[in-house]
């Protein structure tokens, strides 16, 4: 009997800049563990014309993750920082009681045709830690914990599984672990993971129970078990999950709260350009609400 209780596919989002593959929220699924919030960027082929521009805008109740496979993207925050991504790395910006910040692709590539690839990931914050002062972290590849196992090539992202711990400093009980084969492989995380889990299947395909799926396709597993699966030949997956809340989330626009009131307050410091000030940046993008052509992330 199969573990596998909701195919989620792939949809189409418009962001503004260009088209991503929205996962998460799904109506049937809107969390799985702490996961809120999942695109798939590209990939694109950005012309000079084409390039990634989101300026500063806020966010409550969240850490963000990013992590790309092709590309760059240079980071601003109100705290100051100032980074740029590459493929491989880790950047992980805790929002709490408020945070702006803006993305873009650096200067250096402007001016060149540059591919766009990743995963763009909210994960809620435990309520008692939903108002925390805001932080960010990046996180270089190398740093990241990799090992393989029966050919397949595993690295944990983010989180802790598999007896590992990933230096990104999440503030719940989650994973998300990358897994690459070359050739056709088997895999058994029974006992390495605990909470809800989800694969996600970038390229490639998995089977289960005689099944088998492909790319763009999100599984959410019954229960964090997640019986054996076959990986195919070239198969890229990830793996993510982790421990439930007890609490329901509401999302509005950048905004993840246990509260209405926590979001209508949100809403109005914005308004009211009451948000941590950007000295690295300039711009403002109102409310969706405050401007009809603005499309949400929702």
């Amino acid at each position: 009997m199969s573990n596998i209780n909701i195919i989620i596919e792939e949809r189409p989002s418009d962001i503004g800049n260009f088209l991503v593959g929205r996962l998460l929220p799904f109506r049937q699924k809107r969390m799985v563990g702490p996961f809120i919030f999942i695109d798939h960027m590209g990939p694109a082929l950005l012309h000079d014309n084409e390039m990634l521009n989101i300026g500063p805008h806020p966010h409550i109740g969240l850490s963000t993750l990013t992590y790309l496979f092709e590309g760059a993207i240079l980071h601003r925050d109100s705290l100051g920082s100032e980074l740029e991504i590459e493929p491989g790395a880790v950047n992980w910006m805790t929002a709490g009681k408020g945070i702006v910040h803006s993305e873009r692709s650096p200067e250096r590539v402007r001016h060149v045709d540059t591919m766009m690839h990743g995963l763009q990931i909210w994960v809620a914050l435990p309520k008692h830690l939903e108002q925390m002062e805001p932080s960010f972290t990046h996180v270089e590849a190398k740093d990241l914990p990799e090992w393989v196992e029966n050919t397949v090539k595993f690295k944990l992202v983010a989180g802790e599984a598999f007896g590992r711990k990933s230096p990104v400093p999440v503030h719940s009980p989650l994973y998300l672990i990358e897994l690459k084969s070359t050739a056709k492989a088997n895999v058994n995380p029974s006992g390495a993971l605990y909470g809800e889990s989800g694969i996600y299947i970038l390229e490639g395909s998995i089977e289960n129970d005689g099944n088998t799926f492909g790319p763009k396709q999100l599984l959410v597993a019954k229960d964090s078990s997640l019986c054996n699966f076959t990986m195919g030949e070239n198969t890229t997956i990830y793996i993510f999950g982790g421990e439930a809340f007890p609490e329901e989330r509401h999302i509005y626009w950048n905004f993840v709260a246990t509260s209405h009131e926590l979001i209508e307050d949100a809403k109005q410091r914005w308004r009211n350009k009451e948000f941590p000030p950007m000295h690295n940046e300039t711009g403002y993008i109102p409310l969706p609400e405050d401007n009809p052509e603005f499309k949400p992330k929702q």
